[in-house]
């Protein structure tokens, strides 16, 4: 939105300095511990210290901030402990939505997570793990677009969201592109056969070895 056009005020400046720092978080842009100074954020984002702090607090509740009385606020640090039970929560929300997604996704739907499968086999034999760790994302993100469980796909978003630091190293870690590769064809192929239960069983596999791959 051009600077002329956006309001530095009210819900709208709210929104955009959430929108702002949601992404700035995600990407890297601002790391973990990081001290988070409304003035300073005010001036970056031409929006009020009141915008900023209602931001904040909106990113307090999604588990991306910390908020702590009478020093600020700070990225929040998500401890490996904490990403194994998020990952917890995960494989059974996840799992659920590839269970629908057997039942519910459309040929065409199912033909898109088949060449996604093609383009991540490639990766790994090309030796690129970001590009591989990129459509790792999309094909999660995939799944539970096409299995229509909105609930499930809502509380996946927040809890996928504090997890992106953990999930970009992992993608960096030598020779874990390789075996994840073969979990996630392994979430296709049973996607594609339409077996909600293989679908649901792949998933919760292929996050067990997250598990134990955040634990190492």
């Amino acid at each position: 939105m051009p600077k002329e056009a956006r309001p530095s005020t009210g819900e709208q400046a709210k929104q955009h300095a959430l929108t702002q720092l949601r992404q700035a978080i995600l990407q890297g842009d601002m790391a973990p511990a990081q001290r988070l100074v409304e003035n300073e954020l005010a001036e970056q984002f031409d929006v009020t210290r009141a915008s900023i702090r209602a931001a904040l607090i909106d990113l307090a509740a999604e588990g991306l901030v910390e908020r702590i009385r009478n020093r600020g606020s700070r990225v929040r640090v998500v401890t490996v402990e904490e990403a194994v039970a998020i990952t917890e929560c995960r494989m059974v929300l996840e799992g659920l939505c590839a269970a629908k997604a057997a039942v519910a996704a459309s040929d065409e739907q199912l033909t898109a997570l088949t060449d996604l499968g093609r383009a991540m086999t490639k990766a790994v034999a090309d030796g690129e793990p970001v590009t591989y760790s990129e459509l790792n994302s999309e094909l999660h993100y995939k799944v539970r677009e096409f299995s229509g469980q909105q609930t499930a796909v809502t509380l996946l978003e927040r809890l996928n969201a504090q997890l992106v630091r953990h999930r970009f190293q992992l993608a960096l870690r030598p020779g874990r592109p390789q075996q994840s590769l073969s979990q996630h064809l392994a979430m296709i192929e049973a996607i594609t056969a339409r077996d909600p239960q293989a679908a649901e069983a792949a998933v919760r596999a292929h996050l067990t070895s997250v598990i134990e791959a955040l634990r190492d």
